[in-house]
């Protein structure tokens, strides 16, 4: 199995952006300025996993390979080189090499070489010293067994079994290459890359100034003098901003059907898409707290819910009701609908799915004089808040009496990951529209994603195999059985996919939103402003 991906591609898609007639006609300077609905909890890339980390901080960085930004889609076929020039797959499928760019520098004049790429990932798998305070994508790795490096342009990545994945991993906005000689800690704070923005400042409750970096070895690119970020928590005094010119482009996905045709309203020149954001509302529950580690309380909760109501009221029919992986047509790996026809809480038949549900209650003790209290946290952040409110009128339903509460995002995801919560409205962003990355990030054993800690050794044996296989058709018939089998066992029931707007005025040129994620299309090397 062999690609090679010449460095010309990069020059064909930079000229691609705008159309043919603007190829010639970028210009240079201005300050792009968007904001941010809340602060993101650190500006390190390796230890976040949320879009308010991947958004304003990925053009500090490169990885060896990206998605192209031009394309519709995020696939294996529109993977294009950046910190590596070309790669090879060795005959057994186990060994793959990189050619790495010459020349490149850190944004501190230090230079790039193979040894950062071992650093980074042997970081990452856990193999040194050097240790990051949050490792959410430790698991992608697990099949790993080295990095090795032959010179300073040379890295292989040598796997224990087959992975066509690997590259597809390898390609998302959450596997920059970070520099050996800063350490972990800094990375939160003051982030050193080799992208094409160098970092300015981050002020908690303020923003995020970056600034050109007149080294970045695209020579000609970036064409913006740099990028802010301001906090504006509210949705409405954001909007207010951007329709009033006070910003170019809004949030990603933060506009729901309703808000974005408020903004074609008052800016109809605006430029807008509203697509599948591969994140999606998920009930979390920690199955180690009583009562909750009782599947028949777990169940009861999973026939509560009114997907169509979800899809409806709060999304006012822009989301899709599927299981764990994105379903079609912007997935390609999702099952058909008819599959979960009988699974719980997935029916047609919402009154009867809770009246099963209150009888599991009343077996334990519940009922309408004897509700089960819980608290329903979730991250104070309307895109959360909001079916969190309607997750608790459900569950009501099933005699279950939650109170709200809202955590601001570093808190949240740190309660989740250390597991102190007992039933949460998550959004669950998959930052690339792959089996390898959902399953072993959200599900496998030990994984410090899977916030619910569901384990099921024989499912990490289903992991591995749809992992290995090179057949597309075969593969994705075991990864439909896989994501059937985790609906089943409410691993971490999917309420809905959202689908999200996202808006910039008309003289931003560059930007493009690809119809399966939020995540990986915010390099901004190629972006301009004609004014």
């Amino acid at each position: 199995m062999k690609l090679v991906r010449p460095a010309a591609l990069l020059i064909s898609a930079a000229l691609a952006v705008g159309g043919a007639g603007e190829a010639h006609a970028q210009k240079r300077g201005g300050i792009l300025r968007s904001f941010l609905p809340d602060n993101p909890p650190s500006a390190s890339i390796h230890e976040e996993s949320t879009i308010s980390v991947a958004m304003p901080f990925s053009a500090l960085y490169n990885n060896l390979v990206f998605f192209d930004h031009t394309k519709k889609r995020d696939a294996f076929d529109t993977i294009i080189p950046e910190l590596a020039t070309s790669w090879k797959w060795s005959e057994d499928n186990t060994r793959l090499t990189f050619q790495l760019r010459e020349g490149v520098k850190w944004h501190d004049g230090k230079p790039f070489t193979s040894a950062d790429v071992k650093c980074t990932w042997d970081m990452l798998a856990g193999k040194t010293e050097a240790k990051l305070r949050k490792n959410p994508r430790k698991s992608w790795y697990r099949n790993l067994k080295e990095v090795t490096t032959n010179g300073p342009t040379e890295v292989t990545f040598v796997l224990g079994r087959p992975q066509p994945s690997l590259l597809m991993m390898l390609a998302g906005a959450f596997s920059p290459v970070y520099p050996c000689h800063v350490p972990a800690a800094q990375m939160r704070t003051k982030p050193i890359g080799t992208g094409p923005f160098k970092f300015v400042s981050f002020k908690q409750n303020e923003g995020i100034k970056l600034t050109r970096n007149p080294d970045y070895w695209k020579k000609g690119e970036p064409y913006l003098d740099g990028i802010e970020w301001t906090m504006i928590p509210s949705r409405s005094t954001a909007i207010l901003a951007f329709v009033s010119g006070q910003v170019d482009l809004t949030y990603t996905n933060t506009l729901t059907a309703p808000l974005l045709r408020d903004v074609k309203q008052q800016s109809p020149d605006a430029v807008c898409a509203m697509e599948a954001s591969n994140v999606q509302n998920t009930l979390v529950v920690n199955r180690e707290v009583a009562p909750f580690d009782d599947p028949d309380i777990r169940r009861a909760m999973m026939l509560a819910i009114d997907r169509k109501a979800f899809v409806n009221s709060i999304f006012d029919g822009e989301a899709i009701i599927g299981g764990s992986m994105l379903p079609p047509p912007a997935g390609q790996w999702g099952m058909p609908a008819e599959k979960l026809s009988d699974v719980p809480g997935y029916g047609d038949d919402v009154e009867k799915a809770r009246a099963e549900g209150r009888k599991l209650m009343e077996a334990h003790g519940y009922g309408p004089d004897k509700p089960l209290k819980v608290k329903v946290s979730t991250r104070n952040h309307p895109a959360y808040r909001d079916p969190a409110v309607l997750l608790i009128d459900h569950l009501k339903n099933v005699y279950i009496d939650g109170e709200l509460d809202l955590l601001d995002t570093s808190v949240w995801y740190a309660r989740m990951v250390r597991k102190e919560y007992q039933v949460g409205l998550n959004t669950s962003g998959i930052g690339i529209d792959d089996p390898d990355v959902n399953f072993y990030e959200n599900f496998a054993c030990g994984s410090e994603r899977n916030y619910t800690r569901y384990c099921n050794p024989e499912m990490d044996k289903l992991f591995d195999q749809q992992s290995a296989m090179t057949d597309m058709k075969q593969r994705k018939e075991l990864v439909w059985k896989i994501d059937k089998m985790l609906q089943m066992d409410g691993a971490r029931p999917v309420i809905a996919h959202t689908r999200g707007g996202t808006c910039w005025h008309p003289y931003v040129k560059g930007v493009d939103i690809p119809i399966n994620g939020i995540y990986n299309h915010w390099r901004f090397d190629d972006v301009w402003m004609d004014k």
